[in-house]
């Protein structure tokens, strides 16, 4: 299951989660995340020990901003409420699960 991150729940789901976070951010109109959002939704059934968020960049522009998303899709690793790892792009499945260790 994904959880939808806002500006509201980041600090909470995000930065003081105990286990990594692979945040996903995407846009409704955009092609090439309707494409990699089904990926994300098997890695957080496949891979229980982290967390999955999305984040519509469109809704949430502030957090957008504050991770530096020019492209998207974009996905974040995040461990320890630091920022580890990034992809930007569509990227095969076997790619993200090398990323989240």
């Amino acid at each position: 299951m994904t959880i939808e991150i806002t500006s509201q729940n980041f600090e909470k789901e995000v930065l003081r989660s105990d286990k990594p976070v692979l945040i996903d951010f995407w846009a409704a109109w955009c092609g090439p995340c309707r494409m990699l959002s089904p990926v994300v939704d098997e890695i957080a059934e496949e891979h229980p020990e982290i967390k999955v968020g999305k984040v519509n960049v469109d809704q949430q522009g502030e957090l957008a901003i504050k991770f530096g998303v020019q492209s998207i899709p974009m996905l974040v690793l995040f461990k320890d409420g630091k920022s580890v790892d990034a992809s930007i792009g569509v990227v095969p499945k076997a790619s993200i699960e090398k990323m989240i260790g």
